[in-house]
C-alpha cells in the first residue's frame, strides 16, 4: 500500500484499486470505466487545485485524480512491449499521477494533464527498470534514456554498424560506447545459476564460479600476509632464551608430525614435564607481547 502525504492530505492508492478493480473484476472493465469518467474543465481544475492547495481537501484531490485516470491508461499502453501486466503499469502510473496532483501549482498556468505526464512516465520507468532484470540494467541518465529509446530506433535500422551507431548517439546526445554497452546488456538475459540447462551438464553453473581464494589478488595478499607473519614470528623467537626457543620449536614448529612431547623434552633438559609446560607458557606470553609491539 502506497501513500502520498502532505500535512493532512493523504491520497491512498488502494482506493482506486478497491473502487474499480475490486468491483469490476478485470482490466478491460476498468479501462472502460475510467474512459467514461467526466473530464474537468479548466476552471473546475483550477478551482479544485486551489482548494487542495489551501485546505488540503481530499475530495478535491480525488476528483482531480479520477478525471485523469484515462491519461494513465493511455501512457501505460506505450510500455506493454516490456512484458509487464497492463494492470501493474497502470498501478504505477496512478502513483505518478497522485504525486503530480500533490505538487501541482495552479499559478503556473498549465493544465494538470501536461504537468502529470512527466510524473506518470517517471513512475512507470522506475518500475520497469527495477523489475526488468535481477541486476538493475540502467542507472545513469544516458543509460535510462537508451533503455527506453534504443529498441524503437533499432526497429528503423537494418543493422547497427558504427556509422548508424554514431548517428544514433548524436540524435540521443549520448556516447557511442554507451550505446554499445546498452545493446550488449539488452541482448543478454538473466541466467539461473543453480539450473541444469541440458543433459550434458553434470553440475549447475554456480559450481563453476571461482571463489575469492583463487583470485590472484587474494593469493598475493595471502602470501604477503604469511611472509609478514613469518618475519614477526622469527623475530619473536630470536628474543627467547635458547631453552625456551627449543621447547617452542620442538612442540609447535616442526614438520612431518614429529612433535616432541613434554616428557621427551623433560628428559632432554633434565627437568620435570610440568616444568617444561611452565617454560612453554611463559615463552608464549613473551612472544605474544613481542608480536603486539
Amino acid at each position: 500500500m502506497k501513500y502520498i502525504t502532505n500535512n493532512s492530505l493523504i491520497i491512498n492508492n488502494s482506493y482506486l484499486a478497491c473502487k474499480f478493480f475490486g468491483t469490476l473484476g478485470n482490466i478491460d472493465k476498468y479501462i472502460k470505466t475510467v474512459n467514461n469518467l467526466p473530464i474537468l474543465s479548466y476552471n473546475e481544475e483550477i478551482s479544485l487545485a486551489y482548494d487542495l492547495q489551501k485546505t488540503n481537501n481530499l475530495n478535491a484531490a480525488q476528483k482531480m485524480i479520477l478525471s485523469h485516470l484515462r491519461l494513465v491508461v493511455s501512457i501505460s499502453k506505450r510500455y506493454l512491449g516490456y512484458s509487464f501486466l497492463h494492470s501493474d503499469l497502470i498501478q504505477e502510473g496512478n502513483i505518478g499521477l497522485m504525486k503530480a496532483v500533490k505538487r501541482f501549482n495552479p499559478d503556473q498556468g498549465v493544465r494538470l494533464a501536461s504537468y502529470a505526464i512527466h510524473w506518470i512516465r517517471a513512475e512507470i520507468h522506475e518500475y520497469i527498470l527495477k523489475n526488468s532484470r535481477l541486476v538493475k540494467i540502467a542507472t545513469t541518465k544516458s543509460q535510462r534514456k537508451l533503455f527506453f529509446n534504443l529498441r524503437n530506433y533499432k526497429e528503423n535500422l537494418n543493422s547497427m554498424n558504427l556509422k548508424k551507431i554514431d548517428l544514433l548517439a548524436k540524435t540521443l546526445d549520448v556516447k557511442r560506447k554507451d550505446i554499445i554497452e546498452m545493446e550488449t546488456r539488452l541482448s543478454g538475459k538473466d541466467i539461473e545459476m543453480d539450473y541444469l540447462y541440458n543433459n550434458y551438464d553434470k553440475l549447475p553453473l554456480i559450481f563453476y564460479l571461482s571463489t575469492e581464494i583463487t583470485e590472484p589478488i587474494k593469493i598475493i595478499e595471502s602470501l604477503q600476509y604469511n611472509r609478514f607473519q613469518l618475519k614477526k614470528l622469527k623475530s619473536a623467537l630470536n628474543k627467547l632464551d635458547i631453552r625456551s626457543r627449543r621447547i617452542v620449536e620442538a612442540r609447535w614448529l616442526v614438520e612431518n608430525n614429529s612433535v616432541a612431547t613434554l616428557h621427551e623434552l623433560a628428559k632432554e633438559f633434565s627437568v620435570s614435564a610440568e616444568r617444561i609446560r611452565q617454560i612453554e607458557t611463559v615463552a608464549f606470553k613473551k612472544m605474544k607481547n613481542l608480536l603486539k609491539e
